[in-house]
């Protein structure tokens, strides 16, 4: 055992509250001709205002996502939710009410209906919602194949790290557009910051992206908060888009709730350096609470959540794993409620250590995700093991020989006792295996090894996956941290600093970070395809895309063969 159980949690009276379970298609009532009468004159917007989204894939359903706005909101009428094969809503497959007395401020006016059992396997429905004659925008949602189904290919589009105040999310446009099977987020969709917190010496000023948090903070401390930042992002027109047109699988971060986090097991609390009250046990619990309270609420991810748990631990569960028939297993891991506190040291909130840390009583994920994580590994039988990781898990060093530093202690690197274990469970495998990682702000690729002699470790290196990281939808990356990203420096610094970085670290194939935008990993029987698409965040339109890596991984062998 490397940690203690947690023990009891303080918890914050407005965070408590009967747990909601999702509407579930048998609890839906009977729609009447009235309740899914639409007035085309009415705008969906202002009953609308996030639009619809959809989430949580089985081969037999998903989960339906809106909000109501407050205003629009009257005493007993039912929400209608509506599910065909075709937009013009000719054949519905799923036609009910969600009771009045599911929509209310409890939940901040969302609602969840999870249709799992509703639908057939590997399949794509058009679904809106229908309130007092005004329909929602159309969305379309997509039901994952059955397990023993063999699809010919398995298309992801990958995304993470979207601060609002540091840019335009005309990639979601992009995104929106792309011929993919589903939306895979990484974490960080929403930043608990205001202010301008997370810029860097090249970053703009965006006067009309501005946020300003009901508590006056720079950053959440509330419920209130919280749910004001996903109501605000999910107002983005781009955003909503792609979350209309494509059914989400989504992870979280440190963002969501606080930079850096982990859990302080001494404290029994989480904990945030360089937060002003990020050693504060009780405000920790309760800010934790409303911020895992809040995603629950506005993502449509098939999650375990119970807000009345004693434990945080309890109250909440991300990890999860996806089947895509005998193609693709997808594992998505929890990198933060559970991992203690990394190695280094922290000088004004930033870890300064120095080494990749092996101490083994470090966790990232703790005992029983460790343990359910390997289980997935060992008993996966399909072509591909992906792996949606938060943080990066190669190790990346600055320096040379005994000049080298680590400073990705918050990374696998902090914790790189545990990451040996899990790549000698990936060594199993032999093949196939292919991490999809955020965080960073930049794109990479490279090689997962049980050892690293370039860097200084003993004993023959073994592959045991390929690690691909997609850049920023807007965050700050490297180059506009330091100021080097403007049109004629970036001409410069780009190619310096890849190779830098690379010649550093010969594991990596690639390295940029001086652009954001998205990824698409597709998945064949032959081969992984991971192509990442740069588009330019400081315009509020799609503007153009432009592809800034491809690879190719064949399925009998780790090779990143450039495409």
């Amino acid at each position: 055992m490397r940690v203690p159980t947690p023990g009891r949690d303080e918890v914050d009276a407005t965070m408590t509250g009967e747990a909601r379970p999702d509407v579930t298609a048998t609890a839906l009532g009977g729609a009447s001709a009235g309740d899914c009468a639409v007035d085309p004159g009415h705008d969906s917007r202002e009953t609308f205002p996030q639009s619809v989204a959809s989430g949580g894939p089985t081969p037999a359903g998903v989960i339906l996502w809106t909000r109501l706005a407050p205003d629009a909101v009257e005493a007993g009428e039912p929400l209608a939710v509506e599910v065909a094969d075709d937009d013009g809503f000719e054949e519905s497959v799923v036609r009910g009410v969600v009771s009045p007395e599911r929509i209310g401020p409890a939940y901040d006016h969302t609602v969840r209906v999870d249709l799992d059992g509703a639908l057939s396997p590997d399949r794509s429905y058009a679904y809106r919602f229908v309130y007092d004659g005004t329909a929602s925008p159309v969305g379309r949602c997509r039901t994952l194949p059955a397990p023993d189904a063999t699809p010919e290919s398995v298309r992801l589009a990958v995304v993470a790290c979207q601060d609002y105040e540091n840019g335009y999310y005309g990639a979601f446009d992009h995104v929106a557009r792309a011929d993919v099977d589903f939306l895979v987020h990484l974490g960080d969709l929403v930043y608990e910051s205001a202010d301008r917190l997370y810029t860097g010496l090249g970053s703009r000023h965006y006067a009309d992206r501005g946020v300003t948090l009901p508590s006056g903070e720079d950053r959440a401390s509330s419920l209130a908060d919280f749910r004001h930042l996903h109501r605000l992002y999910r107002d983005d027109r781009f955003f909503q888009r792609a979350l209309e047109r494509h059914t989400l699988v989504a992870g979280w971060d440190d963002h969501g709730v606080a930079n850096n986090r982990y859990w302080d097991y001494d404290a029994d609390a989480p904990a945030t350096p360089g937060h002003p009250r990020g050693d504060d046990p009780a405000f920790m619990r309760d800010l934790t609470r409303a911020g895992i309270r809040a995603w629950y609420e506005y993502l449509p991810a098939r999650i375990r959540y119970d807000p009345d748990a004693e434990r945080i631990h309890d109250s909440f569960r991300l990890y999860r794993s996806l089947r895509f028939g005998t193609l693709v297993d997808l594992a998505l891991t929890d990198q933060r409620l559970f991992r203690s506190e990394p190695g280094g040291r922290y000088v004004a909130g930033v870890n300064l250590g120095l080494r990749r840390d092996t101490d083994p009583s470090r966790t990232m994920l703790g005992d029983d995700q460790l343990a359910w994580f390997e289980a997935e590994i060992a008993a996966s039988e399909t072509t591909w093991f992906a792996w949606a990781n938060a943080v990066l898990s190669l190790p990346i060093r600055v320096g040379a020989g005994p000049l080298s530093i680590y400073p990705k202690q918050d990374s696998w690197d902090g914790y790189a006792a545990e990451r040996a274990e899990i790549f000698e469970t990936l060594a199993a495998r032999e093949a196939g295996v292919v991490t999809l990682t955020g965080d960073m702000h930049s794109t990479v690729a490279g090689y997962q090894q049980t050892a690293y002699p370039g860097l200084g470790d003993r004993g023959e290196p073994t592959r045991v996956g390929v690690e691909f990281m997609t850049p920023a939808v807007t965050s700050v990356n490297v180059a506009e941290a330091v100021g080097v990203n403007g049109r004629t420096l970036g001409r410069v610094s780009r190619p310096l600093l890849s190779r830098g970085v690379r010649a550093m670290n010969p594991h990596m194939r690639a390295f940029d970070s001086h652009h954001w935008g998205y990824s698409v990993v597709e998945f064949t029987p032959e081969a992984c395809t991971f192509t990442t698409y740069a588009v330019d965040k400081t315009v509020d339109t799609p503007g153009e895309k432009q592809v800034l890596f491809q690879a190719r991984v064949p399925s009998d062998r780790y090779e990143i063969e450039p495409v």
